[in-house]
C-alpha cells in the first residue's frame, strides 16, 4: 500500500473519496495551498484491473496537458545533487519526518521536454521530488551506444531546477555495481518479446537497475513515460509480483510539433533523418485511423504499417505491431483496447513509439 502523510485510508485512485478526488499541491516551495476537485464522472477506479492482475493502463495514465511547456523557473531552488547512497536516504528521510509525499522520476539524463514533464506532474502530486540521473551500463548491449550517450550534467540539474526537483541521485557504475556483484532480476514472461526479442539482455538490466533505485530511494510514487510502453509494462508487473510498496504512474507521450516523440536519442538525427523520422507516429496514426474506420485486418494493418515505414528513406523496421495493453501479446483479431508500437532505425538512430488505441 502506498504511503499516505495524511494519515488517511486511500479510496480508489490516488486516495478519491465518494464525492472525488481531493489534490493538496505546494508549488515552487512558497508553501501556498492548493485544493483541486475532480467531478466523480472523470475518475477512473484503478482497480479496473486488466488481465494477469495489472493495474489497467487507463487508470494510469494522468490527465496532463503536454502541449504546453511552462518557461522555466529561474527563482526555483537548487536540488541537492547526492551521489552516495546514505547521502540520497538522509535527504528523503528528512523529507519523510516533515510529512512530505516523495515523488521518483528514473532516468538516464539527457533530459528533454518529455522528462520535465514528468518531474512536473510528480511535483503537483508530490511535495518532494527525487530523480535520478544515471546512463545504466547493463541495459545496453556491447554493440550499442552506452559509451557515447549524452550525458549533458549541468544542463540537466537546470531542467531538474525548472521542473521543482528537490534532490537528483547520480551515482557512480561503482556505486550502483560494486566490485562482486551478481545479482539481477528479470521478468521474463514480458521481457522476451518486442524489445527483449532485438536487445535480450535489455530489460535485465532495466529490472535490476529500477529495483536498486526504488530500494534506494523508497518512493511513494514513481514516474514513467508511455513512450516506453513495454518498460513501463515490465515495470509495474515486477512492483505487482515483488509485493514493492509504491505507485507506478504512466504519463502521457511528449511529442515534438510535428509529432516525433520526444527521445534523448533524437539529438543523433542528422539531416533528412530527422523528417524520415516522423515515419513513426504517420505509421501509429495510420493504425489508429483504420481500425477506427472499421477496419478489423490486422494482418492488413500491419502489413500498411511496414510498407510505410520501409518505404521512407533510412528507415529499417524492427518491428510494427498492435498487441494487447497488458500481456504484450500480438494480437490476432480485433480488442477494446490495443497498442499500436514501433521500434526502427533511422539511419544509425534505432527508436521506439507507441499509441494505445480505443475502438467501440
Amino acid at each position: 500500500m502506498t504511503r499516505n502523510p495524511t494519515g488517511k485510508g486511500h479510496h480508489g485512485l490516488n486516495g478519491c473519496s465518494g464525492l472525488g478526488e481531493i489534490h493538496l499541491r505546494l508549488r515552487d516551495r512558497r508553501f501556498s495551498l492548493i485544493l483541486e476537485r475532480i467531478p466523480r464522472s472523470e475518475i477512473i477506479p484503478a482497480s479496473g484491473a486488466g488481465p494477469a492482475g495489472l493495474p489497467a493502463i487507463r487508470g494510469e495514465i494522468l490527465r496532463t496537458n503536454v502541449s504546453e511547456q511552462s518557461e522555466p523557473n529561474s527563482q526555483a531552488a537548487e536540488p541537492r545533487l547526492a551521489t552516495a547512497v546514505a547521502e540520497i536516504r538522509s535527504l528523503v528521510a528528512d523529507a519523510r519526518r516533515r510529512g512530505e509525499r516523495v515523488g521518483f522520476v528514473p532516468t538516464m539524463g539527457a533530459l528533454h521536454a518529455g522528462h520535465v514533464q514528468l518531474m512536473k506532474t510528480a511535483r503537483e502530486e508530490c511535495p518532494f521530488v527525487v530523480a535520478s540521473i544515471f546512463v545504466n551500463p547493463t541495459q545496453f548491449a556491447p554493440h550499442e551506444d552506452f559509451h557515447k550517450y549524452p550525458r549533458p550534467l549541468e544542463r540537466d540539474l537546470a531542467a531538474c531546477r525548472s521542473a521543482g526537483v528537490a534532490a537528483v541521485f547520480h551515482p557512480a557504475v561503482e556505486t550502483m555495481y560494486p566490485p562482486g556483484a551478481s545479482t539481477f532480476v528479470d521478468v521474463p514472461a514480458l521481457a522476451q518479446t518486442l524489445e527483449g526479442a532485438h536487445r535480450p539482455t535489455h530489460f535485465k538490466g532495466v529490472a535490476t537497475v529500477v529495483t536498486q533505485l526504488f530500494q534506494i530511494v523508497q518512493p511513494d510514487r514513481a514516474y514513467f513515460g508511455q513512450k516506453d510502453y513495454q518498460q513501463q509494462t515490465l515495470i509495474r508487473r515486477m512492483v505487482r509480483d515483488l509485493h514493492m510498496p509504491l505507485e507506478i504512474r504512466v504519463c502521457p507521450t511528449v511529442r515534438e510539433p510535428d509529432g516525433l516523440a520526444m527521445s534523448s536519442r533524437n539529438v543523433y538525427l542528422q539531416g533528412a533523418d530527422r523528417q524520415s523520422a516522423l515515419a513513426l507516429s504517420q505509421a501509429l496514426k495510420l493504425a489508429r485511423e483504420r481500425l477506427h474506420q472499421g477496419d478489423k485486418d490486422l494482418p492488413g494493418i500491419r502489413q500498411a504499417m511496414h510498407a510505410l515505414l520501409s518505404g521512407t528513406p533510412s528507415v529499417t523496421v524492427d518491428y510494427a505491431t498492435l498487441i494487447d495493453p497488458d500481456s504484450l501479446a500480438e494480437l490476432a483479431a480485433v480488442q477494446p483496447r490495443m497498442v499500436a508500437i514501433i521500434a526502427a532505425r533511422v539511419g544509425t538512430t534505432r527508436l521506439i513509439d507507441n499509441e494505445v488505441i480505443e475502438v467501440k
